[in-house]
């Protein structure tokens, strides 16, 4: 699949065993790729997850790279076929040196899912693609936002842009006896064991342990834990990861019975601290609804929206599944989910989960 830009021919391929490097470098001069752009996820997924991706990488008549766009295909009797770039996260939509490049690498994919027949793809993007004929046949959500905050240079500053009531709630946790570890590996039962009850009681299938470990041990240098402990027990914890200044919390959870020491506030308290003396610049909090209970969350430690551009992708004719939780199709499921013994949910919430975007 080729196009003639006003410097040389562009060809599009799926990224070959001996490529990963060029990709890996091409993403490292891109600002506005984030971690998930990274070629390492493609076999972290597909190993952890069992799920196929495919990994679309431009080059130039010369073989340089000058454009990537990684996608996964979910596949299953429950949800269907579709393809997501990329799944699980906030980031991942096709970055190249220009908007006909990005272009290319889209309709790339497209021709991909129409040979997969999925129902539809989505790209997420968290700035909007340059007008095109691909992207002005394709529907755009922005109901999403992501909650960034510029670190301040103190945590002291912090302190004192949150207010005298939220530094309250922070010392209550203080009181209590509570303390918190930052790890690796070593904290994952602790970080594990935290996150799918708070997820049982959310009603939300939860990732297997395998797939947090891939992470850590493959992302190693950008990702780390934070568990909070309360009477010699986790109770709230954090996943963290870290990327060009940027610190991000793809999942944070806290056990319900801890909610009434606020020991929520502590935990992120600790967290942004430890950005602000690790030099962070900014603080990802992750995507919510505006005036959502979250986004309330977010909204109190400065954070502000940064819009989401979430294209859709269908097949002419067709109308794209909504698999949103807060569709109302799921609410029988994620109340039979929260009666759920632990270890049921445990063994049979990763099979599911890997399925949903």
């Amino acid at each position: 699949m080729d196009i003639s830009t006003s410097h040389s021919a562009v060809s599009v391929s799926l990224l070959s065993p001996t490529d990963h490097d060029l990709w890996d470098k091409y993403v490292h001069t891109k600002p506005e790729a984030s971690i998930y752009h990274q070629s390492k996820w493609l076999t972290l997924i597909e190993s952890s997850l069992k799920q196929n991706g495919f990994y679309f990488i431009a080059k130039d008549a010369t073989n340089n790279v000058v454009g990537i766009l990684p996608i996964i295909n979910l596949k299953s009797w429950l949800f269907g076929n579709y393809m997501v770039s990329m799944p699980y996260f906030n980031y991942g939509a096709a970055i190249a040196d220009s908007p006909e490049i990005e272009a290319q690498l889209m309709q790339a994919a497209i021709k991909q899912g129409e040979t997969l027949e999925v129902s539809h793809i989505q790209f997420r993007a968290s700035e909007p693609f340059v007008s095109s004929a691909t992207t002005d046949a394709m529907t755009v959500s922005t109901q999403k936002v992501n909650m960034i905050l510029d670190l301040p240079e103190t945590p002291e500053l912090l302190g004192k842009a949150i207010g005298s009531k939220r530094r309250s709630q922070i010392k209550r946790p203080i009181r209590e006896g509570v303390s918190h570890k930052f790890g690796g590996v070593e904290l994952l039962e602790d970080f594990y064991e935290v996150f799918c009850l708070n997820m049982r009681d959310l009603g939300t299938p939860v990732y297997s342990k395998l797939f947090f470990k891939e992470i850590l041990e493959t992302f190693a240098d950008n990702a780390l834990l934070c568990v909070v402990y309360w009477e010699g027990k986790p109770v709230s914890t954090g996943f963290l990861l870290h990327n060009n200044g940027r610190m991000e919390i793809p999942w944070a959870s806290t056990v319900r019975y801890a909610n009434r020491i606020s020991v929520n506030m502590y935990l992120y308290w600790q967290i942004l601290s430890y950005a602000i003396e690790n030099d962070f610049k900014q603080f990802d909090f992750g995507r919510s609804t505006i005036d959502a209970g979250t986004y309330k969350f977010k909204k109190q430690w400065g954070a502000e929206p940064q819009q989401c551009y979430w294209y859709h992708w269908v097949p002419e004719g067709a109308q794209a599944p909504d698999l949103s939780p807060s569709s109302g199709k799921f609410d029988l499921a994620i109340q039979v989910w929260q009666k759920l013994p632990l270890w049921v949910t445990k063994m049979i919430g990763p099979p599911i989960v890997r399925n949903l975007p």
